[in-house]
Formats: C-alpha cells, structure tokens, sequence
C-alpha cells in the first residue's frame, strides 16, 4: 500500500476542515532529514512531537525500522496507531515514555518543536544524555510558534546549530555535537503552603493559572459518598492534591491525555504527600471511568488542540463527564465567560447554576440528569 500523508486523520482527536493532520513543517521536516533517516540503521530513528504520524509513518514507508516515538497526547498515540493500521505499517515504531529507553543510541532525531522552552530543554538535555555521540537533531515548526530562544535552548545541549532556509511558513533547526545531557526532572513551586510539580509541556508550569485559582475558591466541601472525585484534565494535579489535602478521607483520580501532564500530578501528589489516595491516569476524556461511578467531577477545560483554538473540545468534555457521573452526581466546571459554556452544560449534562463569576471566569455547578 502507498502512503500518503494527505490519507492521515487526526482521529480520535477533534476531526473539522479547518483542521489539519499535517502540514508544512511535517513535509520540510522530512525533506531535510532525507539522506540522514535512510543512512541510519534499523532502531537508531527516534521520533518526538509527531502530531498523528506524519513523520513517523513517512518515515516507515521510506524503509526506516524500529523506529521510537513519543508523542505528548494520547489522542496523538492513538491517531498514529490507527493511521498505522490503514496504511499497514504497524510493525515499524514502537511508542515510548519520554525517557532514556526512547532515545538511547540514536542517531537522527526529527523533533516537532513544542511552544514551551521548557518542553524542549527535558526533551534536548535527554537527547545529549543518552543518544550517540554523532546524533543529528531535525527540529522543526511552524515559524510563527518559533523563537530565537529556542535557539539558546538547543546551544545549551549541541554544540553546533544550523538553520534551513524557510519553506511555506516552516523552518527546521539542525543541531550536532550532543554535550552534558540529564534526565528529565519536575521544577517546584510552593503556593500558600501547596508544592507545585511540573515537567516542561504541562499547562501553566509551576504555577497556578488563575482559572485553576478562582475554582478552587468555590469547590465545596466533599464527603466520602462511594463514588470517585475525579479531577478531570488535571494538568499539574492542583485540583487533586488540593482537596486530597482538605478532605483527608477522600480518594481521587485526575486524569489527563498529557503525558507531561500525568507525570506532573504524580509529582505533585507525592511532594504533598497525598499520593496514596491520589491515583493519577492517562486518559483519552474519561475513556478509562465505568458508566455512571463518578459523584463529583472537577473541570477547567482546554480550548486549544494542539496549537489550535477549537470550540468543540469542551462539549465532548462535558458529554464525557455526563456518562461517568452518576445521577444528581455533579460537575464543577470554570471557563472563560465570553466562551459562554452553559447552554452546552445544561443540554450534554443537566441543570447549571452560576457559582460565582468575576471579570473573567465563571464557576457552574451541572447536575446530572437522572
């Protein structure tokens, strides 16, 4: 079977028109990395970023073999795997944690480079750690989501870097000369007596966005009542150790597709000493949760899929949430007001009532429906 990219779906991510499972920085990537990918040997290809397989099964169909992968979201593992079976290409890459096993003895690289610097110095500073001395880094993007900083950031690991010229908007950083390295490792924060753990890529670091704040304001007090609590997108897993410590009998599970999400709320968990009753999962939505076991559901929901601003991420949230609750079960959701959430809350999961609202952000309660 011939691939093509123009036959990749995004699916089970959010699938619309005006998105796009790959694209211009895919093709450039691919181009540029051309003589490298085939001159490396089978397991000596690693793969960073992929949104939903464009490099890696470009890769694959270009004769590359054992080739390792990881990808942040959940729903970019998945989109690959189902990407790979109807282009039967299953066999050619594995998906990996971002750890020393994903990029031990490589030699090519080809690294979509994520908005956050601190994403791309865990990511640069285990590449230098753990791959061959002569690894070739392909890093590329879309030029308006790239910085001269990321620049300094990839200096810090490489010694040397080289620029491609731009094509369609697009531009590939091409680094050699791996020097120091080290495994990733959570940054710290403590807010009013809560430590804040997060790798680079989680949403707001290691600080509170004040979403998070305004909602943690308004959560009730909750009692033990033999359905899970469930901080759903967890991010860094504030909301969860937070009320792990206010409700010392409460057990709680947060969840998020993220990655660097999950092993984010871990860390947290641990540093505040909850993680016994914290259970912390990777989750496409609430894929993992049975029908109706949930009492009580926590969310501030994303808006953006990928580097795409996507009104229709939230309401799949929020049907998602409607099947785990039980009925009169409840969830507390905080959004942006000008998003005005709540005809879609009322319709996936039941009677809303306003909490509290300030100049940006608006807490409702949702009950669900018997």
């Amino acid at each position: 079977m011939t691939f093509s990219l123009d036959d990749l779906r995004r699916w089970p991510d959010v699938e619309a028109p005006d998105l796009v499972a790959s694209d211009a920085a895919d093709r450039l990537l691919l181009d540029e990395s051309v003589s490298a990918r085939r001159e490396a040997a089978p397991g000596e290809l690693v793969v960073i970023g992929d949104g939903y397989g464009a490099l890696t099964l470009s890769a694959a169909a270009d004769g590359g073999s054992g080739i390792r992968v990881h990808q942040d979201p959940l729903t970019g593992e998945r989109a690959l795997a189902a990407n790979a079976h109807r282009a039967a290409l299953t066999g050619a890459f594995a998906s990996l944690p971002l750890s020393e096993d994903l990029v031990r003895g490589a030699r090519v690289v080809l690294l979509r480079l994520p908005r956050s610097l601190d994403a791309l110095r865990d990511i640069a500073q285990l590449i230098a750690a753990h791959a061959e001395p002569d690894v070739v880094v392909f890093a590329g993007g879309r030029v308006k989501h790239m910085t001269l900083a990321m620049n300094d950031v990839l200096r810090d690991s490489f010694v040397r870097l080289d620029v491609t010229h731009a094509r369609q908007k697009s531009r590939v950083l091409v680094v050699r000369g791996a020097r120091g390295g080290a495994d990733p490792a959570p940054r710290r924060e403590t807010h009013d007596g809560l430590v804040v753990c997060a790798f680079g890529g989680a949403f707001a670091g290691t600080s509170i966005d004040i979403g998070t704040r305004f909602l943690l304001a308004q959560l009730p007090e909750l009692v033990t009542s033999g359905g899970d609590v469930i901080d759903f997108a967890c991010g860094t897993g504030v909301v969860g150790a937070t009320l792990a410590l206010r409700e010392p009998a409460l057990r709680i599970v947060a969840c998020d597709q993220s990655a660097a999400a999950v092993a984010s709320a871990r860390a947290t968990a641990i540093a505040n000493g909850v993680a016994d009753r914290v259970e912390v999962v990777r989750d496409d939505m609430l894929g993992s949760r049975p029908y109706e076991s949930a009492s009580f559901i926590a969310l501030n929901p994303p808006f953006h899929s990928g580097s795409a601003v996507h009104e229709g991420i939230a309401p799949r949230m929020f049907a998602d949430a409607a099947r785990v609750l039980r009925p009169g079960g409840e969830l507390w959701t905080v959004w942006n007001s000008a998003l005005r959430y709540r005809p879609a809350l009322e319709r996936h999961v039941g009677p809303t009532r306003q909490v509290a609202r300030n100049a940006k952000f608006t807490v409702t309660a949702s009950t669900r429906r018997s």
